[in-house]
């Protein structure tokens, strides 16, 4: 059907076709159509027509995101005033459905309301959200004006963005698409992915007395008793090392242990690239693929993305983010870590190059210019050191989703980066993955440095407490001595 339809989409002309780009979006979240025909195609065929001459791009991007706002306003006015009712009558009859639909719906609009402005505008790029939410957020009782801001900004870029995908990619538009789809879908599973994360901290925390519980029926066990007696300092050493509320008990040994990974995966690679065996042998593979799959749409993209591995960009992001800190806090040390971590790797990668003496791949694969050796690739150490390190000053006092929502970020900014360098033709696999390894080892030890001087502060203020003479115990309010 999604065939038939395209090729139909493809036939039309003028204003014909503008009336086309503007319905699927408007009816994909009002009647749910988007869950036969999902409404980023016809926006896509739309910025094919225009490269074809057919219509203007101008009145397409207009027309898509006008259907896009009036379709989700649509869809939030018809589940404020009917989106229960409608859903217990429908599906809500369903067997399997019945018992549990009101809790579910509770639980979504709870969600909507915590998270609305977000939900609303990452939902317009996420598959199958983006039919659902603008019903949620009406069921919800969401301020419209809210809605109503949020939506026509998603819906501006996602507009905007898909015409210009498919005016990019002209003919293959097939291509386009199916990378899109795919992201949709990606988006998808990290929404469902986060909300499970969230549902099982909950449950930790619920049944965390249950489990505490049950760990100490484990180590009052006969096999740990006997343990604990043969080897107490290693027992004691061991417990201190997991210990999750200590900076130098589980998050240090954590950190440790990814370090070494990284600098065992680093000399692994070194190895194999100067004696040009095992690993080396898949570069030419992955080139070739990669050469295959070029398009015209994503040349542009992976020019641009790239930066975010360039010093260029890095040196004025860490600055900026350094001035705020001074500026606000009065803290220099948030960028003394950026500068580590910037220049450390810069260091580190620019010893390693000369002693390696790696060629790039050939000059005509090349979309970009470079110079100097291969491996490892600048890059890529540089995107894992430099954004590990923004996740960990900006997410320093703040929550453990926060800080999970920075690591991912910036994993994925990583990624993008290292796929930028391949698609470019200026470093070989085992470059980037080599790059990566060691700008993981690097940022390891500076979070290692981090975790052991919060540990030393810790003790230190902690000491301070105690031998106080003349504090007051908060949870007694009365003074106390330093022996007492």
């Amino acid at each position: 059907m999604i065939a038939s339809v395209a090729h139909w989409i493809l036939s039309l002309h003028g204003w014909e076709a503008l009336v086309v780009v503007f319905a699927l979006p408007a009816l994909e979240a009002s009647a749910f159509v988007g869950f036969l025909f999902p409404g980023e195609i016809s926006v896509l065929l739309g910025g094919v027509l225009a490269n074809e001459g057919r219509v203007s791009v101008t009145a397409v991007i207009f027309a898509a995101v006008a259907g896009a706002i009036i379709g989700d306003t649509i869809g939030y006015f018809v589940g404020r005033r009917f989106g229960r009712r409608l859903l217990t009558g429908t599906i809500g009859r369903l067997p399997l459905v019945r018992r549990h639909l009101d809790r579910h719906l509770d639980g979504a609009q709870a969600y909507i309301r915590r998270r609305g402005a977000a939900s609303v505008f990452f939902g317009r790029f996420t598959a199958a959200l983006r039919v659902l939410v603008p019903g949620l957020a009406g069921m919800s009782e969401m301020p419209y004006g809210e809605f109503l801001l949020y939506n026509a900004a998603g819906g501006a870029l996602w507009g905007t963005g898909f015409v210009l995908l498919g005016y990019s990619a002209g003919a293959a538009w097939h291509h386009a698409a199916g990378v899109a789809s795919r992201v949709g879908v990606a988006l998808l599973v990290l929404v469902v992915l986060g909300l499970v994360a969230t549902r099982l901290f909950r449950d930790r925390e619920r049944h965390s007395a249950r489990l505490r519980a049950f760990a100490a029926r484990v180590f009052e066990s006969r096999p740990i008793a006997w343990i604990r007696r043969r080897f107490p300092r290693q027992v004691v050493w061991l417990h201190r090392r997991l210990d999750p509320r200590s900076p130098t008990g589980f998050p240090l040994t954590l950190v440790v242990a990814v370090g070494t990974l990284c600098a065992w995966v680093f000399g692994a690679l070194t190895q194999d690239v100067v004696a040009r065996e095992e690993a080396v042998r898949l570069d030419p593979h992955v080139e070739r693929f990669v050469l295959d799959h070029r398009v015209g749409w994503a040349t542009g993209l992976m020019r641009t993305v790239t930066w975010l591995g360039s010093s260029a960009l890095l040196v004025p992001v860490g600055v900026a983010i350094a001035a705020w800190f001074l500026a606000s806090r009065r803290d220099w040390k948030p960028g003394a870590m950026l500068l580590a971590a910037w220049g450390g790797t810069y260091l580190l990668y620019e010893a390693v190059k000369p002693a390696v003496g790696r060629l790039r791949p050939a000059v005509p694969l090349r979309l970009v210019d470079a110079t100097g050796w291969a491996f490892p690739s600048g890059h890529a150490a540089q995107a894992v050191a430099f954004w590990g390190m923004v996740a960990i000053v900006l997410t320093a006092r703040r929550s453990t989703r926060a800080r999970v929502l920075a690591a991912v970020l910036a994993v994925l900014v990583a990624l993008v980066v290292g796929a930028s360098r391949l698609y470019l033709g200026v470093h070989w696999f085992t470059d980037v993955v080599g790059g990566y390894a060691l700008g993981g080892t690097w940022l390891s030890l500076l979070a290692a440095l981090l975790l052991s001087a919060r540990a030393r502060s810790g003790s230190a203020g902690e000491t301070a407490r105690v031998t106080s003479p003349d504090r007051t115990d908060p949870r007694l309010g009365a003074p106390y001595a330093a022996d007492g």
